[in-house]
């Protein structure tokens, strides 16, 4: 059966998993993405750009449909240049990834069986091997190359009419980094507050102090919460922007909360002894 092709920014290709079990619908999902790649004329194609988040890919080679479930690549070598297209990106545009040309494989047939694969000397093949692969772990061409590449190929695809909108592409700004922006400025008073009890001040003026801190403590905590929660939706909303990507984020929010963290202990042991 032919099924519907996932499109760009369709972003259920952004995930999918090993095949656990090889019963029957294995080699009907197998059928359907050959039926699929005869009918749009393909010579490659994987279960996730057609909505089934399995890690599974069919190649055609010569008159032959290779078949090939949870692939892995052992071995790779002998990299190059290959200029590529993607039915997932609908345009005629292709754009340069680097490859490998000598490749080993493992992966399993329809029925489970493993198999192993030397690829070398067809880097054509190796080159579709190798972007299939990237479907099967949450990726595109665009994955592989840098970012005014990958921007450039969005603005061209914007420019044809494949993209309605700029605003999928990549932004300049992110509003996410407003909470960035107020957490170190609070960090920054938490800080300099540590210093207070070194000068002549009264317990009172401490004490208001560390009520401060106290609230500046739980404030970026929060802060950092709606930051993560809005490079999540960014990760969503612009998928090929590598910088948008929650991975990327993570950093952020854990060295500012561990700062917190270290400055609302350091001030419980300052002012505590400092307002005894």
């Amino acid at each position: 059966m032919v099924k519907e092709l996932v499109i760009y920014p369709d972003d259920r290709i952004m995930a999918c998993g090993d095949v656990r079990g090889f019963d029957e619908s294995v080699g009907k999902l197998f059928d359907d993405i050959i039926d699929t790649m005869k009918a749009h004329n393909l010579t490659a194609l994987s279960a996730i750009q057609v909505a089934h988040p399995f890690n599974m890919f069919v190649i055609k080679r010569g008159d032959k449909y290779l078949e090939f479930a949870n692939p892995r690549i052992l071995i790779k070598d002998k990299e190059f240049k290959a200029p590529e297209k993607s039915s997932y990106y609908p345009t005629d545009m292709s754009i340069v990834v680097p490859r490998y040309e000598k490749l080993k494989i493992v992966y399993e047939d329809r029925f489970g069986n493993t198999k192993y694969m030397d690829i070398d000397g067809d880097k054509e093949f190796a080159a579709i091997f190798q972007q299939m692969m990237d479907f099967s772990l949450g990726g595109t061409i665009l994955d592989r190359v840098g970012k005014k590449e990958r921007e450039a190929f969005l603005e061209a695809l914007e420019n044809d009419g494949v993209i309605p909108m700029a605003g999928e592409v990549c932004p300049t700004f992110s509003k996410k980094d407003y909470f960035v922006s107020f957490a170190d400025k609070l960090l920054f008073l938490m800080g300099l507050s540590l210093m207070t009890p070194l000068f002549n001040l009264s317990k009172e003026t401490l004490l208001s102090i560390y009520t401060f801190d106290k609230f500046v403590f739980p404030t970026v905590l929060l802060l950092m919460v709606g930051f993560f929660l809005y490079a999540f939706y960014e990760s969503k909303k612009y998928r090929q922007c590598s910088s948008c990507q929650v991975g990327n984020n993570i950093g952020v929010v854990v060295k500012r909360s561990i700062l917190a963290i270290a400055l609302a202990i350091a001030a419980y042991f300052i002012f505590e002894k400092a307002l005894q």
